[in-house]
């Protein structure tokens, strides 16, 4: 589908106990998507049935996973703005509720809400090691870095009674495949027996985002992704088991949890962390609108002050899609940030990147061999 020529954010919805924040989601605002033809509104036809939906108070949403058989499971990447050219994701959509997830918009292409259904009607790629295991047999096939969870975490609460992400380390694993992992999910201490000896041999390394050590902010931010203590608690537990890892200080939102990022990185080298970095925040399309609700609903005080400064930034807009600026932001303020950044990895001796993983030990799955001769 093709994006419509101009797209004008949807309005938020009227601030009633309906469309109150519920413990568990990121947001309950099931905002159109660009790609909608048809505009809704609520309609008052006499039965009173808006004067008694603007009185409910809304209910448990109940998580639906979709299963999908995936064609291809490796995606490329040619942005300089990243430092990966393959990826793989387990998952579409993410239960962690993220407010300020950047893949919130991807949903659209699905037909679905970027805002209520991102984080409550997920796609599951069921057959996701078994095309990965095709992809490493291809003929010719040359081995990069796979970084995996790029889009939405490979370790959302889904994961534990799926186990899609563990059968893709296993194939991984198996083939000697380099990769790179990046979660904010405990989760991941349970595939510590593939992990930790891929790392040992230079193939694995993991980055725990870890956005503020406020664990009532945490929960308003990122509702059902695990606590800054239990994350803290991760990083030491992958740090003591030999994997190198790092923390990802991310989104930096101003005046949010922007103001916490030395303690973070403080925190995380404590716990055994050995780089760092951190993207200012960033709101494409749909995101803009849902974020904006959020800041209205959470810190009514600072929005217009938490968005002047964004919009600072991003050249005078919400978002600014160029290469070179979106993931760091432009102007004085971005530059400050950049400073405390690398003044504080200085400081502590955190790396600003990974060290190259190891390629030269791959070997196709068992059988492909055959096919390529």
């Amino acid at each position: 589908m093709s994006p419509p020529r101009s797209f004008r954010p949807p309005a938020p919805p009227p601030a009633t106990p309906a469309n109150a924040p519920l413990k568990g989601r990121g947001t309950t605002w099931a905002i159109a998507h660009r790609f909608e033809r048809d505009a809704r509104e609520a309609f008052d036809d006499g039965w009173g049935a808006v004067d008694a939906a603007a009185g409910e108070t809304p209910q448990s949403l109940p998580t639906q996973v979709v299963e999908e058989h995936a064609g291809r499971i490796l995606a490329e990447n040619d942005s300089p703005d990243i430092g990966f050219e393959v990826s793989l994701n387990p998952y579409r959509g993410c239960e962690h509720g993220c407010i300020y997830c950047y893949a919130r918009p991807s949903h659209a292409y699905l037909g679905w809400s970027p805002g209520l259904d991102f984080e409550t009607r997920l796609v599951a790629k069921v057959n996701a090691a078994e095309r990965l295991r095709a992809a490493l047999g291809a003929r010719g096939y040359q081995p990069r870095p796979i970084a995996v969870g790029t889009v939405t975490d490979a370790y959302q609460p889904v994961e534990r009674r799926l186990g899609i992400t563990r059968a893709v380390l296993e194939v991984l694993h198996e083939t000697r495949h380099p990769f790179s992992l990046i979660t904010k999910s405990a989760l991941v201490e349970r595939d510590l027996d593939l992990i930790v000896p891929m790392a040992a041999a230079g193939r694995a390394c993991i980055d725990i985002t870890l956005t503020t050590l406020d664990p009532a902010l945490a929960r308003r931010l990122e509702p059902r992704a695990a606590s800054p203590e239990r994350r803290l608690r991760t990083i030491r537990t992958l740090a003591e088991a030999g994997v190198p890892v790092g923390v990802s200080v991310s989104p930096l939102i101003p005046f949010v949890n922007e103001p916490e990022l030395e303690r973070v990185l403080q925190a995380s080298r404590e716990a055994g962390a050995v780089r760092a970095f951190a993207i200012v925040l960033r709101l494409p399309s749909e995101l803009s609108p849902l974020f904006r609700h959020w800041l209205e609903q959470h810190v009514p005080d600072r929005a217009a002050r938490v968005m002047a400064r964004v919009q600072e930034m991003r050249g005078g807009r919400d978002n600014d899609p160029r290469f070179g600026s979106r993931m760091r932001g432009e102007g004085v303020w971005a530059e400050l940030l950049r400073q405390r950044l690398h003044k504080a990895c200085d400081r502590l001796g955190l790396q600003r990147r990974h060290e190259a993983l190891d390629v030269a030990a791959f070997r196709p799955p068992e059988g492909a061999q055959r096919r390529l001769f």
